[in-house]
């Protein structure tokens, strides 16, 4: 196989993804990052003797790291220690009502059941489906590049897409087998980060349900950077050129072939471009008008999954009544959300989580302190101010106070806050989304934009605004999509 040039843009997941699969195959790979540091949503920030992941923090569908690994014959275990969380995360609701999810299915059985007599039987019904979907979503659907909807034109898959509830939505499902308050707010708690509500996510979804209730929360000790630093020593290992403080400005297009890209202080060419950037910048910023496949109308249309206003706050005591993971849902989930999709504000009473990782790893934390991360989904595209970000802090850090019992204001002796303009900034995020497209029927698989450029023939997308969607794992296989893409484009020479 003719080896080429390879120019991959954005060091995040995606990128660095198909950055190790194309350099093992042998070609000359170079990794251009915008930021100071690999990783993009990924990376981290240290303060204080406080070290803070910046942006993912839940670590669910291990499999798909380990598969990652054991395509270079390593496996996660060579690089970090993987913890399963027990519980897996608390819920406070309303009222002094809290809910620990335990890791052992048996004892979540039992849980329902103390909630909504025989729900525990039908939570066993409802997670048989949801393994169903998960394990025919990853085996049919997930690596489909859906360029084409000739790709699903087999009476198997379509049977299939049938069984999938594709187009039921998973409120009907979760509320059609459930009825406490509780219970369903549990079930549908992960769509909200997915980017959609329940009645517009398909049901399809509640496999999500399985990846977080049977094959559990993990936790990466030394916090979430730890898959990128094992990431990149694996690209570096296979001669992968990873380049900070490389922010592309201009991708030259010559008969319809990508062959120059042009960063604020260096020229690149390259027989291949992936761009595991924002998308819509790529298109409408980096490419001129003719080379673009979709025009700033379509963007326009499309549903964005929401931004975020995060807080790194770091303090200088124990907090008892806080887990790794946990979710205030002591607030009314239809309203706010209603005020991230349907009407676009900032939120009159938020729903938010807060990460407390020194409960499991001591070495993000000075001895004897905490280290949060506090995150409330917001509509993306809205008004970002610092006073704004003040109001709401105190807002969280109040229900935070109340709920738990524990006042720890005047212990914060670290605190940096992350928003709306900063996704823009950092990342030129369209409106400043925090996970990419919405995951309702209308931008799931052929109709996302496309991972191949239709203007531009050696030009090819990866990361969460593509196939086959956003979170951390399709992260890492949508990089492997487009790596074997454009490896088979070159094995065909059309590339």
């Amino acid at each position: 196989m003719e080896k080429k040039n390879i120019v991959i843009i954005g060091s995040g997941f995606a990128g660095l993804s198909a950055a190790s699969v194309l350099a093992k195959e042998g070609h000359s790979v170079t990794l251009l990052e915008k930021n100071d540091q690999p990783g993009g949503r990924a990376r981290i920030w240290q303060q204080d003797g406080f070290t803070f992941d910046m942006g993912p923090s839940w670590y669910w569908m291990p499999e798909v790291f380990e598969k990652f690994f054991n395509r270079f014959g390593k496996t996660t275990k060579d690089f970090y220690e993987l913890k399963r969380l027990d519980p897996s995360y608390r819920i406070f609701y309303e009222a002094e009502e809290k809910v620990d999810v335990p890791a052992s299915l048996e004892e979540l059985i039992k849980l329902f059941e103390a909630k909504e007599a025989g729900s525990g039987k039908r939570l066993r019904s409802f997670l048989a489906d949801a393994q169903y979907k998960y394990q025919t979503a990853m085996g049919e659907y997930v690596t489909r590049i859906s360029d084409s909807i000739t790709e699903y034109f087999d009476l198997k898959l379509i049977i299939k897409s049938f069984q999938l509830q594709l187009f039921q939505s998973l409120r009907s499902e979760v509320r059609q087998k459930f009825s406490h308050p509780s219970l369903v707010s549990l079930l549908e708690f992960p769509v909200l980060f997915l980017g959609a509500t329940p009645d517009k996510t398909p049901a399809m979804y509640s496999m999500m349900n399985y990846a977080d209730l049977v094959l559990g929360t993990w936790y990466p000790m030394g916090g979430m950077n730890q898959i990128i630093k094992a990431m990149l020593q694996l690209a570096e290992e296979y001669g992968v050129q990873i380049l900070v403080n490389q922010e592309v400005t201009k991708i030259d297009v010559l008969n319809k072939k990508a062959h120059r890209i042009h960063t604020t202080d260096s020229i690149y060419t390259a027989d291949v471009v992936i761009s595991g950037s924002d998308y819509n910048h790529t298109e409408q910023f980096l490419l001129d008008e003719e080379n673009r496949t979709y025009d700033s109308n379509y963007w326009e249309k499309r549903t964005m999954s929401p931004s975020s206003l995060l807080y790194y706050v770091g303090v200088n005591r124990k907090l008892a009544n806080l887990l790794h993971h946990n979710l205030f849902f002591d607030a009314d989930f239809e309203q706010h959300a209603r005020e991230i999709y349907t009407d676009p504000k900032w939120p009159t009473s938020p729903l938010f989580y807060v990460c407390a990782a020194s409960k499991t790893d001591e070495t993000v934390a000075p001895k004897g302190m905490e280290n949060l991360f506090l995150l409330m989904p917001l509509a993306a595209g809205i008004k970002d101010t610092d006073s704004l970000r003040e109001k709401y802090f105190q807002l969280m850090l109040d229900r935070i106070e109340k709920k738990t019992g524990e006042p720890f204001s005047e212990n914060i002796i670290v605190k940096r806050s992350y928003c709306i303009n900063d996704f823009t900034k950092d990342y030129h995020s369209y409106k400043g989304n925090a996970y990419g497209l919405a995951n309702t029927l209308m931008q799931t698989a052929i109709f996302k934009p496309k991972m191949i450029s239709k203007k531009v023939s050696n030009l090819f997308y990866t990361g969460q605004l593509t196939v086959p969607g956003p979170g951390v794992p399709p992260s890492i296989i949508s990089g492997e999509m487009v790596a074997r893409e454009v490896s088979n484009r070159i094995k065909r020479q059309i590339l």
